[in-house]
């Protein structure tokens, strides 16, 4: 067959470890020999991200800003065990976090369904996709260790000197912790319209689940925006027959644990991180769960869930076989290529990306598939693949398809 003119250069975003390895194996096996494409690339490697003092990542995020859709292999996050491992100048932030931050974007998790994996809560038979918030919160925190009696005040000066609002946080009467967040109206206005435009492209009704009852200001103002969002986007979601509903968190989950699924479930930030592993691990696997970053104006980072299979890696280092899930990293690139072909307006585009999914789909439900998977399935026949067996068997069964 002749190969697919992608129109648009797609930016590549190469990361670390296991996962590194796999990324060139899935070029060469279902990039390359199916597509004429131009990759625009970026080594998110932690050695080229300590070379660059981290400058490659922000060009990558401003790479994708420039060409609408981006895909990224999973990356190290370095810890002080890693500085020394990888000789780094420093510990170096999250390259996903300092991407979100350049595109403003918020995070959807959504797992992939197979049949004969089911989801550990019975009821679940539909996707639930985790919208979460990616900025501020926990991870923006400032914390403090207190060690003798005193009080910590929460002060809010304005930027011409003045104090303007002052809060009694605790008086301590001996030894305890104390810690301060913050979030953006700019933020959560930008999660909340990322959130619907998602949901209205995908069809599927919004959950939205904070604690206002307790948290007044703080959480009550996330509630807030997303009400004020809800009635803009009223008509918008008549039209997509779907609804938006609010719910306190405990209920949400109580909720979520009966329910068959198919919706986007908007989260905070801390949230989110939970609740998207919880999903993950209800669908099956981290292995088995896609994730795209979305920004306000319509920019698209896809990527897989989970981290850089370390473990395998040393394995690897050894010259020992692995049976490694590439599942999640494969569906990175068809979101990435499906979201290129419909902004493109090449059909024949998304056509090869979803033949791709399902030949991945159809292998495992066939009974073949890696470790990892094998004591999840109920297929009455299954076979252990290794890493590359089973993108071989995963390539036959694509090409099977495009004759």
């Amino acid at each position: 067959m002749s190969k697919i003119k992608v129109k648009t250069p797609l930016v590549e975003l190469d990361g670390d470890e296991m996962t590194r390895v796999i990324w060139k194996e899935i070029k060469d096996r279902f990039i390359f020999p199916y597509l004429d494409i131009q990759l625009e690339y970026y080594d998110l490697g932690v050695e080229y991200r300590d070379k660059t003092d981290d400058q490659v990542t922000t060009d990558s995020a401003n790479a994708i800003k420039k060409h609408g859709v981006g895909v990224k292999c999973a990356t190290i996050t370095p810890n002080a065990d890693r500085v020394v491992e990888y000789k780094l100048k420093q510990e170096w932030k999250s390259p996903n976090g300092t991407i979100r931050a350049i595109l403003d974007g918020t995070v959807f998790r959504k797992p992939i369904i197979i049949k004969n994996i089911p989801a550990a809560v019975n009821s679940w038979k539909k996707p639930i996709v985790i919208g979460r918030h990616a900025y501020g919160d926990i991870y923006k925190d400032i914390e403090m260790v207190i060690d003798e009696p005193g009080k910590v005040e929460l002060v809010y000066t304005t930027s011409d000197g003045k104090e303007k609002q002052r809060s009694l946080v605790n008086e301590y009467k001996g030894a305890g912790v104390a810690m301060a967040m913050h979030n953006l109206d700019k933020s959560i206005n930008s999660f909340a319209k990322a959130c619907f435009n998602f949901a209205i492209s995908e069809k599927i009704p919004i959950w939205f689940a904070t604690k206002d009852t307790i948290s007044k200001k703080y959480h009550a103002k996330f509630r807030a925006i997303f009400d004020v969002m809800a009635k803009e986007e009223e008509d918008n979601l008549k039209k997509a027959g779907i609804t938006y509903s609010y719910y306190l968190i405990d209920d949400a989950v109580a909720q979520m644990m009966k329910h068959e699924g198919g919706m986007l479930w908007a989260l905070m930030n801390y949230d989110g991180d939970v609740m998207s592993d919880m999903v993950a691990s209800g669908f099956g696997s981290l292995g088995l769960m896609t994730s795209v970053l979305v920004s306000p104006d319509g920019k698209y980072e896809y990527e897989a869930a989970h981290g850089t299979v370390t473990r395998h890696y040393r394995r690897y280092q050894k010259g020992e076989k692995t049976s490694t899930n590439s599942v999640a990293s494969i569906f990175a690139w068809t979101g990435a290529l499906a979201k290129r072909g419909e902004l493109d307006g090449t059909p024949d585009l998304v056509q090869f990306a979803r033949k791709l999914e399902d030949a991945i789909v159809e292998t495992i439900e066939g009974g073949e598939m890696t470790k990892d998977l094998v004591s999840l399935s109920t297929a009455p026949n299954k076979k252990e693949l290794e890493t590359v067996e089973f993108l071989q068997a995963v390539q036959k069964k694509l090409d099977s398809k495009l004759k």
